[in-house]
């Protein structure tokens, strides 16, 4: 957009970002970061500092932005500023005159926010519009009408349209077909980003300038957010040495968390893989292998960055492709050393290798920073505890945003295993805080674990799918309450079921379903055979032969609620 100062009357080209604000989506917000100049810092006034203010504070901190602090909502009746800008000031050294107090409803210090923008942000350093081409893919999203459509900050250089380009990290070389900006107006240009669409196309982009560019692209997995696009001058004088010179920023996605998706029907796994295919057009963070299972048939086994990724793109599945599905519980990844000295990466339960055959177990470590009222920090670090947190540093940080009663807050900073973070976690701190804990982590590399495998079977049958790794000390426990959970889960058969939980070839849990049973001794209101026993006993084991041929062929029919039985593996 283009923003007159008041105070100079000169017009500045200002593009402006909004980023998510769940933890799942970090590397959204890392990724935004590294193509700004400077950060709004938003801290909602009946809120206060939360975690992810936190994180996100020392995040654009780290990418080297200017900050400006923003205090929103100042308009609510609950709005208590004084406690918020004590906590700003005492987390991150903010000066209480330095922050801009907003109401987005009444408009109040609105119109100040932009003049602190473009006075206390500097613009974008770059070379010069004469220096070899170099762009950072900002953004990228699909199109139906022109492919993939990728969002860039030009940062040396200039980009014309028939421009010939390389990214840098996946060697691939497109020619530019079209050019422009976004702009806050629609115009006339719809086949950029759909019908209305805020676009205008344009011949050239200059440094320090953020634009599109469409290069025939089919998937947004050719357009990896964050590399770099290269004219071929750039490239010549780099010596053809692409990755010297790309700009900092290039961090691929990493899922953190992976689940299985199976079709209810086998006959739709092709509907539910083009689903999914049409789906990753748009987000190509999400990784997608096929794979096979024993008990459910064949399905896709798919990498997310969090929890609320994969629950958003389970619900897109059934909402937008009437795709019903069954999810396996989510797993994350673990490393494994064999005795043999091969590393191996491990993302299902089902791939473990015998336990005899390993010589350590590393999981995955989180770095985890919550926020919570003093007078509920003892049940918050008990459950850190039970966790297997590790406590690494606790501040106080003043009153609690306006919030009557809650005393001083305390940010509390702990190691956490990320395999306890993705299951229930986060519903049980709201539980025991009352609401009022915030929560947001960051990964933080591997530790060794004394981990098990334990498998789940119903009817001597094991099920992959229901597999899970548990602490060797709490296996035995979890692999009894699933099994509990199973029994209330699944459905009465015609023949029994059994429900068994076992560590390698020891069974640690039983459970039996009994099973329906026909009166096959009274045919219309009367009794069959009258006194004579021998009759009734001819009977009854002629039952008890089909019941159990029944038993032998029969399949249980497994709910999506038994897979996810496994997010809450609790012994209370």
């Amino acid at each position: 957009m283009i923003y007159t100062s008041p105070h100079d009357q000169l017009p500045y080209l200002l593009n402006l970002v909004d980023t998510p604000g769940h933890v799942d989506f970090s590397h959204e917000v890392s990724r935004s970061l590294a193509a700004c100049q400077g950060a709004l810092l938003l801290v909602d006034c009946a809120q206060g500092v939360e975690a992810q203010t936190v994180a996100n504070y020392h995040a654009a901190k780290d990418a080297g932005l200017a900050i400006v602090p923003v205090l929103t909502k100042i308009d609510l009746p609950t709005a208590d500023p004084e406690p918020v800008l004590e906590g700003l000031e005492a987390a991150f050294g903010i000066p209480p005159e330095d922050v801009i107090w907003t109401s987005a409803k009444s408009g109040e210090g609105c119109a100040e926010v932009f003049p602190a923008v473009v006075h206390r942000l500097g613009p974008p350093q770059s070379a010069g519009r004469s220096a070899p081409l170099r762009a950072l893919l900002v953004d990228s999203w699909f199109d139906v009408f022109r492919g993939v459509v990728c969002l860039v900050q030009v940062v040396d250089g200039s980009l014309h349209a028939g421009d010939r380009l390389t990214m840098a990290h996946t060697g691939e070389s497109y020619t530019a077909q079209e050019i422009g900006l976004m702009t806050p107006r629609k115009r006339q240009v719809a086949s950029v980003a759909g019908a209305g669409s805020r676009a205008r196309s344009a011949q050239s982009l200059a440094a320090g300038q953020v634009g599109y560019v469409v290069l025939g692209m089919k998937s947004t997995k050719q357009a990896p957010v964050g590399d770099t696009l290269l004219g071929q001058d750039a490239v010549a004088a780099a010596g053809g040495d692409r990755v010297a010179a790309s700009l900092l920023g290039f961090k691929p996605a990493k899922p953190m968390v992976f689940a299985s998706l199976f079709p209810v029907d086998m006959a739709q796994f092709v509907s539910l893989q083009t689903a999914v295919e049409r789906l990753t057009l748009n987000d190509a963070s999400v990784s997608v292998q096929r794979e096979s299972s024993p008990a459910l048939g064949f399905g896709l086994r798919c990498g997310f960055l969090g929890l609320l990724h994969m629950d958003v793109f389970h619900q897109r599945l059934q909402d937008e492709f009437d795709t019903p599905v069954i999810a396996t519980a989510p797993m994350v990844p673990y490393r494994l050393t064999l005795k043999t000295g091969e590393k191996l990466e491990v993302e299902k339960a089902g791939d473990f290798p015998p336990s005899h055959t390993v010589q350590e177990y590393q999981e995955p470590i989180v770095r985890a920073r919550v926020i919570v009222p003093e007078d509920k920090l003892s049940p918050v670090m008990g459950l850190l505890y039970e966790r297997r947190g590790t406590q690494v540093d606790m501040t106080y940080i003043g009153g609690d945003g306006g919030v009557e009663g809650a005393g001083n807050r305390v940010v509390l900073t702990y190691d956490l295993p990320w395999a306890g973070v993705v299951t229930d976690f986060f519903d049980v701190l709201k539980s025991v805080s009352a609401g009022y804990a915030t929560f947001d982590y960051e990964p933080a590399g591997y530790r060794a674990a004394d981990i098990a495998r334990v498998d789940l079977l119903i009817n001597k049958a094991p099920v992959d799918a229901l597999s899970f790794v548990a602490v060797k000390e709490n296996a035995e426990a979890e692999g009894r309450a699933v099994a509990t959970k199973l029994r209330t889960l699944i459905k009465r058969q015609q023949f029994e079921v059994v429900i068994q939980a076992a560590i390698g070839s020891k069974v640690i849990a039983r459970e039996r379903i009994a099973p329906y049973r026909k009166d096959v001794l009274t045919k219309s209101g009367k009794t069959v055979g009258g006194g004579d026993m021998t009759r009734k006993q001819k009977l009854l084991s002629k039952q008890k032969k089909g019941k159990a041929r029944m038993k032998t062929v029969g399949n249980v029919s497994l709910s999506q609620e038994a897979f996810m039985s496994l997010m809450s593996r609790s012994t209370s």
